[in-house]
């Protein structure tokens, strides 16, 4: 859909989004139990047909599309992340990709991010993914330290996740990537 305007430019307003095939970068993920439990007997199918958006700005870290339940991916969280933090980052996308999948809102524009329903259905997955893999009480509650969550927030998010949490002047666990 082409837009013209008085000032004489086109502006092309539809821009084509290049997608790739979730399993050409994520395999095994249809192994993992949690994972399983999320799709049932689907999950091959479901991991075979999502697709994957990357994009290259040095803020955020993944998301999934509201539009069609894709999923988004910093290449720079990609890259510099440590493994089990891009590895837990996947595992609550593909939570929230279910939830799209049944027609559930993934966001909910009037609560806190941490009093999002999908949100919490999403991060007590992961933390009971975090548990599986062996990461520890205190490695889970540094995992839910995002810098877009209060202190108070963030630890209502972890009560709420089970891994309840003292007042702490720790910083976020993922923080915005340095140029």
């Amino acid at each position: 859909m082409k837009m013209q305007s008085e000032l004489g430019v086109t502006i092309q307003r539809k821009a084509p989004t290049k997608l790739h095939p979730f399993t050409k970068f994520f395999r095994g993920f249809e192994t993992v139990p949690t994972v399983r439990r999320l799709f049932g007997k689907q999950t091959k199918r479901v991991l075979g047909a999502l697709k994957v958006e990357f994009f290259s700005a040095r803020f955020g870290y993944m998301g999934t599309s509201d539009i069609d339940g894709h999923l988004l991916i910093s290449t720079h969280h990609l890259a510099d992340s440590e493994f089990r933090t891009v590895y837990l980052d996947i595992v609550h996308e593909l939570c929230h990709v279910r939830q799209f999948r049944k027609g559930r809102p993934l966001f909910y524009p009037k609560l806190s991010y941490v009093d999002a329903p999908s949100e919490i259905e999403a991060y007590r997955l992961t933390i009971k993914e975090g548990q599986r893999i062996g990461m520890t009480r205190r490695q889970l509650v540094d995992y839910l330290k995002v810098e877009w969550i209060s202190p108070a927030e963030h630890r209502r998010l972890a009560r709420r996740c089970g891994v309840g949490v003292k007042r702490s002047r720790a910083r976020a666990h993922r923080r915005r990537l340095k140029k």
